[in-house]
C-alpha cells in the first residue's frame, strides 16, 4: 500500500480555505511547536522539507520571529 503526501502548498490551501490567513498559520506553527516540538519537527519532516527550511521554520516558530 502506498502512503500518499500532502504537500506544504496543499496544506496551506487547507489553511485557506478554512479562513487561516498568514498570521493564523504562523500562530498555528508556534502553539505547535510550543505545545509539541517533537510532533512538529516530524510534521515539516512528513511534508519533506529541506533540513534548512525545517530549521527555519522550528526558530521562527519557537521565537516568534517570521519574516
Amino acid at each position: 500500500m502506498s502512503h500518499a503526501h500532502v504537500t506544504v502548498d496543499q496544506w496551506v490551501e487547507l489553511f485557506r480555505a478554512i479562513g487561516l490567513d498568514e498570521a493564523r498559520m504562523h500562530q498555528w506553527h508556534e502553539e505547535f511547536e510550543r505545545r509539541h516540538p517533537e510532533g512538529h519537527q516530524g510534521f515539516l519532516e512528513w511534508l519533506a522539507l529541506p533540513q534548512a527550511e525545517i530549521e527555519r521554520v522550528r526558530q521562527a516558530s519557537a521565537g516568534g520571529r517570521w519574516s
